[in-house]
């Protein structure tokens, strides 16, 4: 479960936009995250007045909306799950950008922070490891359409360590 428990996931949208808005014009306005949401501005004020009960913004009705600094540093916390996941998605399984972002919505809400912790290390790896990088990716991209040939993982494994050896 993310750190910031006690938000629901619906609330952690909110706090996303809030921090997307907040930085390209410097405040939200409760119309704008209406309109990122795809909500009606009634919706908007009930998320408002819980998330300025929870300290994590800044809000009186009929002005600007900013984060607090504590929901500043939740919101970028969603945000980092998000890319990451996203990142995982995209290049390592090879879904469509919108796959991968429907996706990474989905799950950045309920992924433990020692997950993000691990892909965000597992990606580190795959673009600084010789055995891995995107040769890796394009040999599981063909595992997934073709199947398991040994055959092939050894001539991989072959020309990799020659690879290595020419470094």
């Amino acid at each position: 479960m993310p750190e910031n428990n006690s938000i629901s996931a619906s609330l952690e949208d909110y706090l996303e936009i809030i921090y997307q808005l907040q930085k390209k014009h410097k405040v939200a306005r409760a119309k704008a995250i209406a309109d990122k949401m795809k909500v009606q501005k009634a919706s908007v004020t009930g998320a408002l007045k819980s998330l300025a009960a929870k300290g994590l913004i800044n809000y009186e009705p009929y002005s600007t909306i900013t984060l607090t600094q504590k929901g500043e540093k939740i919101a970028k916390q969603i945000i980092h799950r998000h890319e990451i996941l996203k990142e995982f998605f995209q290049s390592v399984l090879q879904l469509s950008p919108e796959q991968a972002e429907v996706n990474a919505c989905k799950i950045e809400h309920v992924i433990h922070p020692k997950a993000v912790q691990k892909l965000t290390k597992f990606l580190e790896f795959l673009k600084i490891c010789p055995r891995a990088g995107s040769d890796w990716v394009r040999s599981f991209e063909n595992y997934c359409q073709r199947g398991a040939k040994k055959d092939e993982c050894e001539q991989c494994l072959i020309k990799c360590l020659e690879q290595l050896r020419r470094t």
